[in-house]
């Protein structure tokens, strides 16, 4: 491939066209998706109008093209873009003669794994849950903005994204991908993404989940309130513990709904008898 590539150069009034009809078809990434090729329907349909422009006067290699894309391909949503703009302009080299259909098929494979765990860290374990956390207090004071927030923080950025990747997978070249994965630069932003939500998960845990545990033992003067106790030894410790009993159930295979409808039903019962 022609690393120069298109970095340097200005965009074609044809070029900008075809990666704006790119974006709009990107957000079907889970098109047709299935449990054997995973997102292959939706990278095929996203590519279309790339296709249809590169192969216009050529109806094998658009065939063979349309073909090439139906195979296995599975990344997260926003890294979809990055790839399907290279990818793009990989067929433009394969048409040209600087490539093999190989190093189109190389190219997918060799980057949906890394840039998939680099940007489910960013969005999954981060924005994700920042944006819960923003909405949440939003709503928990009854200001229905929080709903608007979290689509904001969570939705409109992955769409922004998507739109600025596309384009830079489509000028950068392979040379610039190669140099980012060697530099160790990706796995230092998604272990920092996964830190930063681990640090919003612990605060979300010490905002917004309370445990009022009135339970009292003795009488009088010495009575001792349970849940003041054991905040004294380790303050938020029942919040931190309902949240790691959730974590736990979760991964035994624990609906969500099952959960929450079995805290509804313990903190009914406690309220009843007197524990909460």
């Amino acid at each position: 491939m022609d690393d120069k590539t298109n970095a340097t150069q200005e965009l074609t009034a044809s070029e900008k066209a075809t990666l704006n009809k790119m974006f709009v078809l990107s957000h079907s990434v889970f098109l047709g998706f299935n449990m054997t090729t995973m997102e292959a329907n939706g990278f095929t349909v996203t590519m279309s109008p790339a296709i249809e422009e590169i192969y216009a006067d050529d109806s094998e290699g658009k065939r063979e093209a349309y073909r090439r894309h139906q195979s296995f391909f599975n990344t997260h949503a926003v890294a979809f873009n990055f790839i399907a703009g290279l990818v793009y302009a990989l067929e433009r080299d394969l048409k040209a003669g600087k490539v093999t259909p190989g190093v189109i098929d190389a190219a997918k494979a060799s980057l949906m794994g890394p840039t998939a765990g680099m940007f489910d860290s960013l969005f999954f374990n981060c924005l994700r849950v920042i944006g819960a956390g923003v909405a949440m207090g939003l709503c928990a004071q009854g200001n229905a903005l929080g709903v608007l927030a979290f689509i904001l923080i969570y939705g409109v950025s992955q769409s922004v994204l998507k739109f600025i990747l596309l384009r830079l997978g489509y000028t950068l070249g392979i040379s610039a991908i190669d140099a980012v994965f060697e530099s160790g630069l990706m796995q230092v932003a998604a272990k920092a993404a996964s830190i930063l939500g681990l640090i919003m998960v612990g605060a979300m845990t010490a905002t917004t989940v309370n445990v009022p545990l009135a339970w009292t033992l003795g009488s009088g003067d010495t009575a001792v309130v349970i849940g003041d106790l054991l905040d004294g030894i380790y303050p938020g410790i029942l919040s931190i513990a309902i949240v790691m009993v959730c974590m736990w159930l979760t991964k035994k295979g624990v609906r969500p709904l099952q959960i929450i409808l079995g805290i509804i039903a313990i903190a009914l019962l406690g309220a009843f008898l007197g524990v909460f």
